[in-house]
């Protein structure tokens, strides 16, 4: 049985997309490893059926957080029996590059953003000088590359020469979650719609402060805000200047199982980005997915990859711009009673075709290109 090790810098607690990646591999028969970070306030992880390793780290953040992770990362791969090694995103493509030349092991390179392209990257020169030079130094190297968005796809093949394989963030249609909570039980009012902002990274450039701003042209709607991200802080306190603490929500980041509560019992789901960098830019979340799979309409912004989906699939309404008077009219224009019923069918009729069973086509391309037995 051959070996693979995934790696990410995440806490593997709410990566959906590193589970049906590592389940995938597990399916197929490999021996699968899945390496995050830990803290000592991390969740603990349910059982899974492939291996997970958490290294304990002292820093949280910035450049000594990602010394260190490389560091403990480079020398665990180095003396772990493997066949294949999988990097996932740029923050752990270098210690996964040199131990796959060094020990002649297969690669393949998960991308799930334009990370070059991410705002704390970009903003800062130097930032930016050290992960592009990983990139570029990696990235023509590379034979096997997995990214998320078809924008990415094409810009990486303009700059590198290389076109990856397109592989979305899509749930399975095999998951069925159950709705277990009630409105109620989850806080949300009755007789009032609920608006869904979710997310494990709600972050600058989200939407975030111009959807609570909204609130103020929409006096009949309730927020609910779930997830975590550097913002959330300030948009409580926006949430207290405005004084609108009894139409806003906060929930602390959820399980997928209890996430998918609160999708499945929200009226409408938001996903309003905005075009301050190019990954945004780029960007397709699976929040999208998530709304699609749960039945929830969205509201999203005008960003080229998330309104392909909405308008091919007639699931939801494409705000004019991200100002917080034109998200309150895309939200009422989606609420007109006969557009929320039909863009709720529309839903179910997507989610039939937007599987991660499609996905894993895709995906036994590449691993069979890899001479991974499948």
């Amino acid at each position: 049985m051959k070996r693979v090790i995934l790696s990410v810098t995440e806490d593997l607690y709410t990566d959906q997309r590193m589970d049906k990646m590592s389940l995938f591999l597990h399916k197929k028969g490999f021996d699968v490893t899945l390496v995050g970070r830990c803290y000592g306030d991390s969740p603990v992880l349910e059982p899974r059926p492939y291996k997970t390793k958490r290294l304990r780290l002292l820093f949280r953040r910035s450049a000594f957080f990602y010394a260190e992770y490389h560091f403990r990362l480079f020398f665990y791969l180095l003396f772990q029996k493997c066949d294949i090694l999988v990097a996932n995103d740029l923050d752990t493509l270098l210690p996964n590059y040199l131990v796959s030349k060094w020990r002649k092991k297969e690669l393949v390179y998960d991308s799930h953003e334009y990370f070059c392209g991410e705002l704390s990257v970009v903003s800062k020169p130097i930032s930016y000088k050290v992960w592009h030079g990983i990139e570029k130094r990696c990235f023509p190297k590379l034979k096997k590359v997995i990214t998320v968005s078809q924008s990415i796809v094409d810009q990486y093949e303009k700059e590198y020469g290389i076109r990856p394989y397109l592989v979305r963030n899509i749930p399975p249609a095999a998951t069925r979650f159950t709705v277990t909570a009630t409105r109620q039980s989850l806080g949300m009012p009755e007789g009032k719609p609920v608006l869904l902002l979710q997310g494990a990274g709600i972050n600058e450039g989200r939407g975030g402060e111009e959807i609570v701003q909204a609130m103020q042209y929409l006096p009949d709607y309730h927020l609910f805000i779930v997830g975590e991200g550097t913002v959330v802080p300030q948009l409580k306190q926006m949430t207290a200047e405005m004084k609108l603490q009894n139409r806003i929500t906060f929930v602390p980041r959820q399980t997928p199982e209890k996430l998918f509560n609160y999708t499945s019992l929200a009226d409408i789901g938001m996903a309003i980005d905005t075009d301050i960098s190019a990954n945004l830019r780029f960007s397709l979340p699976n929040k999208i997915f998530e709304y699609i799979k749960a039945g929830t309409p969205m509201v999203v912004s005008n960003l080229v990859e998330r309104a392909r989906i909405v308008r091919q699939y007639h699931v939801g309404v494409v705000a004019d711009s991200v100002t917080p008077e034109a998200i309150a009219q895309a939200v009422k224009q989606l609420a007109e009673p006969a557009r929320l019923a039909e863009c709720r069918e529309n839903c179910k009729m997507a989610a039939q075709e937007l599987t991660w069973e499609n996905e894993e086509k895709v995906l036994e391309q590449v691993y069979n290109f890899t001479g991974m037995p499948m």
